[in-house]
């Protein structure tokens, strides 16, 4: 079961003017379930995205790098799940690209107009010919309002679907954000093995949506982990619209900048954050803070280092408070100056070690008390500066183990 994650109301997800979705069964995998998505974009929209950094990454990612760079301005997102079209050579970048063309000839408009994004098992062949012909089906099943079936057709081993929505007020015209991700498995930045989509109505600059993008993904999708492995096909993408109709954001530090800015964070941090709540077998929901540091980079060392490892994972989900396995990683994270005389480690409000040893108050009944909860802070303090950073995880079950054993059955 999901860590405190219902699946999202359709009412709550407002719509993006210039946004349209459509889902359709295409049996890219099984028969019988939505597994096809069509995005239309507003011409004039403006797209950013980054992708992961696997070297392995899967053909959808490189078609999709290819028509971002080409700066013919996107106008359709097609997303199939069911199969990574990943490991598959020189025959799954022509299949890929056999989806766009398709796309593109039923909106007349260019193949490279059509981004491609793909989830599922990798080392298939990509059904296009299925994709293909599903694709009238999504195309009369365009809404605007469609954003909760989207979230659901884009789902793998998801038990639920995510989805995330807000309004903000900038220039003095109403702007909406609503996204949806997907990602339960195989998490691990950068970035982690996911699928996110933000769309806006704002009007933003294109020199400043790269920067938006990455910023976001940083402060989200790029703080999140469940095991530790980084996917084939990872993907994260803005895209604006424009029409809300209020002056162009240009600068991220002016106040509308600003305000758009940690709007997109807040929708991005929510969908991430949905992602480790769902995270495959899951029953605790870990944050993760580590303050205290010379750098963020520092401090995110020593997060992840806590967070990956499958000891201290296993031990949240035993409620055991065999914590001697955080301060482990503590010292294992790659910081060849640490003094661990300084490190402080909290468990919510339990102080657990001070000074390099047990705290006098500590007591492993209060720990194991916190250990019990579904939600839990893990709090280290360096005292080398003033960085700060939080990255999210989850527990480590047995069902972790049972679903990826069964994942192509």
């Amino acid at each position: 079961m999901p860590v405190n994650l219902q699946a999202p109301n359709p009412k709550d997800l407002h719509p993006v003017p210039g946004v349209a979705l459509g889902v359709a069964m295409a049996g890219v995998r099984k028969a019988n379930r939505r597994d096809l998505t069509v995005v239309t974009l507003a011409e004039g929209s403006q797209v950013a995205g980054v992708f992961t950094r696997n070297r392995f990454c899967a053909a959808p990612v490189q078609i999709c790098r290819q028509h971002l760079g080409t700066r013919v301005g996107a106008r359709a997102i097609l997303i199939n799940t069911g199969n990574a079209n990943a490991g598959t050579g020189e025959d799954g970048l022509v299949r890929a690209f056999s989806t766009c063309v398709a796309l593109a000839r039923h909106l007349e408009i260019a193949p490279e107009q059509v981004l491609p994004f793909s989830t599922g098992v990798i080392m298939e062949s990509l059904p296009n010919d299925r994709i293909e012909a599903a694709l009238p089906a999504a195309l009369a099943d365009l809404k605007p309002d469609n954003w909760a079936c989207a979230a659901e057709a884009i789902m793998t081993t998801d038990t639920l679907p995510k989805a995330a929505s807000m309004q903000v007020t900038i220039g003095g015209r109403t702007v909406t954000l609503t996204g949806i991700s997907k990602g339960a498995g195989m998490i691990r930045p950068n970035m982690a093995t996911m699928l996110g989509f933000v769309a806006t109505d704002a009007v933003i600059a294109p020199h400043i949506m790269q920067s938006l993008v990455h910023e976001a993904a940083d402060r989200s999708f790029n703080r999140i982990t469940i095991d530790g492995d980084t996917s084939t096909n990872d993907s994260f993408l803005l895209i604006a619209t424009g029409q809300a109709g209020h002056d162009a954001i240009t600068r991220l530090d002016s106040a509308d900048g600003a305000a758009f800015r940690d709007a997109l964070i807040a929708v991005s941090q929510k969908l991430a954050q949905a992602i480790v709540r769902d995270g495959e077998g899951a029953t605790k929901f870990i944050a993760v803070q580590v303050d205290g540091g010379k750098s963020e980079a520092e401090c995110r060392h020593v997060a992840y280092a806590i967070a990956h490892s499958p000891l201290v994972k296993t031990a949240f989900f035993a409620s055991d408070p065999n914590l001697g396995r955080i301060l482990a990683a503590v010292g294992y994270a790659g910081i060849d100056d640490l003094d661990q005389s300084n490190i402080d480690l909290f468990l919510d409000d339990v102080h657990v070690a001070t000074e390099g040893g047990r705290h006098p108050a500590y007591r492993e009944e209060d720990g194991q008390r916190v250990m019990k909860r579904s939600e839990i802070t893990v709090r280290v303090d360096l005292h080398r500066g003033d960085a700060t950073t939080t990255v999210w995880t989850c527990d480590l079950s047995y069902d972790y183990v049972k679903i990826n054993a069964d994942y192509r059955s």
